[in-house]
């Protein structure tokens, strides 16, 4: 297994994301793509244990120790779908494999639809299709994501005395993960400022998309997915939930023991994860 990794800062014409590299030069391109307001240390567990890869995992924008967007832009689905486009054409990598989980995993999906010819393999992590309304919702939404905006000025970061006390916070978060992985989080999450530490993450990636896909629209994303593509299903996550929508994707799918975090979560959930994808890239 192969453990080292590398720090690496890509300055892209728009923003600057910062990423950790694993795998040897000569591997398959793989960029991988963290959930939302994770960082690239979600992947510190699983990315050592898969083979032959070159895998370069972000910290995606307003996460870790990446860039913040400017004042007045969000944070899209196809905003991050641009930043890995600029990551891939900065690396040289014309065609590169997508390993995401979560958010990072909704994120691949969209890019993989939205251009085939560039992604050669579809790695997902307990998330897939982003999320939907019907239509007649989104002039509310659209309402209620401006006002969210207007009422951000007022929001402030939580800071935590110790640094024990934001691990703990993280391990309660809206998903819960085990003190170990928190402590991975927080690695790269959290930073010093005074009365204590805070998470570098920006405030606006809490606020609420002013816009969301109809079901079919979200369909289409998967419908044009062209390259192989295997889903890895947490049997305590969040897409086990939804067994309608399971049946509805072409890609090969696997569950496996554990929560929403389970690459993150413990040594046998990587583990687990590592050698599904192992078979999936199966690199000579």
């Amino acid at each position: 297994m192969n453990s080292v990794v590398e720090e690496v800062r890509l300055s892209l014409p728009h923003i600057e994301l910062a990423a950790h590299l694993f795998g040897p030069e000569d591997g398959l391109p793989v960029i991988a793509l963290h959930g939302w307001l994770d960082n690239a240390n979600s992947f510190a567990r699983l990315a050592p244990k898969l083979k032959g890869l070159r895998i370069i995992a972000l910290d995606m924008a307003g996460h870790g120790h990446s860039g913040h967007r400017p004042n007045g832009a969000g944070y899209a689905l196809w905003d991050y779908a641009h930043d890995v486009l600029q990551v891939a054409e900065q690396l040289g990598w014309k065609r590169f494999a997508l390993l995401g989980h979560s958010l990072g995993a909704i994120v691949s999906l969209v890019l993989a639809g939205s251009l085939p010819e560039r992604v050669t393999h579809l790695a997902l992590i307990d998330g897939v299709i982003p999320p939907t309304d019907k239509g007649e919702n989104a002039a509310e939404r659209m309402g209620m994501a401006l006002q969210a905006q207007l009422d951000l000025r007022e929001k402030r970061k939580p800071v935590y005395n110790t640094l024990d006390r934001a691990i703990e916070a993280r391990m309660k978060g809206l998903v819960a993960v085990s003190r170990e992985a928190a402590e991975l989080l927080a690695q790269r999450g959290l930073m010093p400022v005074p009365g204590g530490y805070t998470w570098r993450t920006d405030n606006r990636l809490t606020l609420p998309s002013p816009l969301r896909l109809t079901t079919e629209q979200a369909m289409a994303f998967v419908q044009r997915v062209s390259c192989p593509a295997h889903l890895v299903v947490a049997a305590d996550g969040m897409l086990a939930k939804h067994p309608e929508l399971l049946e509805r994707l072409p890609f090969s799918r696997e569950q496996l023991p554990g929560g929403h975090h389970l690459h993150l979560n413990d040594e046998p959930g990587a583990d687990l994860v590592a050698d599904c994808f192992n078979r999936f890239f199966a690199v000579p």
